[in-house]
């Protein structure tokens, strides 16, 4: 189970800020961000307030637990569906988005990768990846 600290420092990555900036919006300083985060202070109710009102889910937080309240229209009405549909659907969209976020994971900017040989070869052996500048 993670720590306050660990969710704290997960909501500030998932907004993109700089432990600086997450802190100054919660009406710390730095240094304040730091040990919230490394779960030596724990954060009072005016400072949840505050990061609350940029987008952090207090609620996950404090327990854990998500909120749906910070999700957008389009990640509620995914949630309503996913929960109507039947086992067979929910694991094909898990299969589906663990999918995606591996492809994108694997793209790399500036190269491509191009395929030789028949459809029955090898992986590894009959393939053959070339970048933008030059063979690999």
């Amino acid at each position: 189970m993670s720590t306050i600290g660990e969710r704290l420092q997960e909501e500030r990555k998932n907004l993109g800020l700089s432990q600086a900036q997450f802190g100054e919006a919660g009406g710390v300083q730095k240094r304040a961000q730091i040990n919230y985060e490394a779960g030596e202070r724990s954060p009072d109710a005016a400072y949840l307030e505050r990061i609350a009102a940029i987008g952090a889910d207090v609620q996950y937080v404090i327990t854990g637990v998500r909120t749906t309240a910070s999700l957008s229209a389009d990640e509620q009405e995914l949630l309503s569906l996913f929960r109507a549909a039947p086992l067979a659907v929910k694991a094909a969209a898990i299969g589906a988005l663990q999918g995606g976020a591996v492809a994108a994971a694997a793209r790399y900017e500036g190269s491509k990768q191009v395929f030789k040989g028949s459809v029955s070869g090898v992986a590894g052996r009959d393939v053959v990846k070339r970048s933008g500048k030059g063979e690999e």
